[in-house]
């Protein structure tokens, strides 16, 4: 029995840590979708279908439903919906370290390596540190905003239902997954300042990575943050006013959204809540089947920005985004080098930038090729749910029960690659190779 357990462990250590990271996700999945056809999981039927593509949805903290989680699964099935979206938000390494640490245990240096590229962190200094921080941040902001949202949703739902709903949404918020036990997502409480307030503020601590919180609870100057951190919190300042106040001016005078409240200071809590939520949270306080084509298009670019690396959002990353912006500047200065922050950014991470936003491109662009070909007539309903589906966002224009077998399957493998796949194209990006042979440069014409 030693014998066959010291094979499987070197197995284990040889297999790259994205693919052993990758198979974790998909055992999840798998696992989750079996709890989940459960009969005391759920009290409508069930087909394997759609177990799949709730256990993915949530694993992968993405929030697109095929069926009302609020009337479709029992308490014990929310309870597993919520697990799941724990594990797939905080990641299975992290939580893995996490329970190892509780108990006293040793991580191990091959733990350490997978936890390493699950946290999209370079070396493992100062990793321990990084998790504790994690663990400190989760429990505190979804215990604090499940106790705040009980305010609100016990008067609504009675004690007992309304603080399971309170921490339910608290989990799904942080981890910004989008689920709602509601069958009209948050719309009825569209202008409640509590909601508007607790909820954003779980999904953009979540959203901005854990990187950036660890050097803001620090202690240390703003100065001496990392400009890592610097970037991430400049392109969320940005970003921020931006999505807000274009959604405001877009559907200020859309009856089927902002135009149906007489108050100003409604359309603009609504306005703050749905600018801030694409960007992977996926909650709405409006109906998102009414948005203007416009808005539409607005939306699928936030939520193909995303949040921040090494945080439960998804996206191409808003660091990704801002040095996407700093190298095309710099491209047009006639700059040989890019700098922010008083630092310098690598060839080589501008190299990434490139591959890993040609790559998302591509994923994109041949899933909307595949859904176009079997749902025809619904280009901007597919767009949107494709970008949904990649960013892990979960907001939908009410296609994603339309769709057939086959465009369940194209959308479970957006969201799957959507979350998993930057760390198998990190490990890809981060291999090198010493060339044996080098060729004389050439001439090429572009543009």
């Amino acid at each position: 029995m030693q014998p066959l357990l010291s094979t499987f462990s070197r197995r284990i250590a040889r297999t790259p840590p994205p693919l052993f990271l990758a198979a974790l996700y998909a055992a999840l999945i798998l696992a989750g979708a079996l709890l989940l056809m459960l009969p005391v999981s759920r009290t409508i039927p069930l087909s394997w279908s759609d177990a799949i593509f709730t256990a993915t949805s949530a694993v992968t903290v993405t929030g697109l439903v095929v069926f009302d989680i609020g009337s479709g699964l029992t308490l014990f099935g929310e309870i597993v919906l919520a697990l799941l979206i724990q594990l797939g938000g905080l990641g299975l390494m992290t939580f893995a370290v996490l329970i190892l640490g509780a108990l006293g245990l040793p991580v191990g240096l091959t733990g350490q390596i997978y936890l390493r590229e699950e946290l999209n962190q370079n070396s493992m200094h100062q990793l321990m540190k990084l998790v504790k921080t994690i663990l400190k941040v989760v429990l505190v902001c979804e215990l604090a905003g499940a106790l705040l949202l009980s305010a609100s949703f016990i008067p609504h739902s009675g004690v007992l239902r309304g603080l399971w709903e309170a921490l339910f949404h608290a989990i799904s918020a942080f981890n910004n997954a989008g689920f709602s036990t509601f069958p009209d997502g948050l719309v009825p409480f569209a202008t409640d300042p509590l909601v508007n307030l607790v909820i954003p503020a779980l999904f953009m601590i979540g959203g901005i990575g854990y990187v950036v919180l660890h050097d803001i609870f620090s202690g240390k100057s703003p100065r001496l943050w990392s400009m890592h951190s610097k970037i991430m919190l400049l392109g969320t300042a940005i970003l921020v006013p931006w999505s807000v106040g274009l959604f405001a001016l877009l559907e200020w005078h859309n009856p089927g959204t902002l135009g149906q409240f007489d108050s100003v200071t409604a359309r603009l809590i609504v306005s703050w809540f749905q600018g801030v939520t694409p960007r992977t949270a996926g909650f709405n306080t409006t109906d998102i089947g009414a948005l203007h084509d416009s808005t539409a298009m607005l939306f699928i670019s936030l939520m193909l920005i995303g949040g921040g690396p090494t945080s439960t959002a998804g996206g191409i990353k808003v660091t990704t985004f801002v040095v996407m912006l700093l190298a095309t500047g710099a491209f047009f200065r006639r700059q040989s080098q890019i700098h922010a922050f008083g630092r310098s950014i690598a060839l080589e991470e501008v190299l990434k930038v490139m591959a890993l936003t040609a790559i998302s491109v591509m994923l994109i662009f041949i899933a909307v090729f595949l859904l176009t070909m079997t749902h025809e007539g619904h280009f901007l309903d597919i767009s949107f749910e494709v970008a949904s589906a990649f960013g892990t966002a979960g907001l939908s224009r009410g296609f994603t029960g339309d769709l057939s077998g086959f465009g369940r399957a194209v959308i479970i493998v957006v969201m799957f690659l959507g979350r998993v796949g930057p760390l198998t194209l990190g490990f890809f990006l981060a291999t090198r190779t010493t060339p044996r042979v080098r060729y004389p440069a050439g001439t090429i014409h572009l543009g």
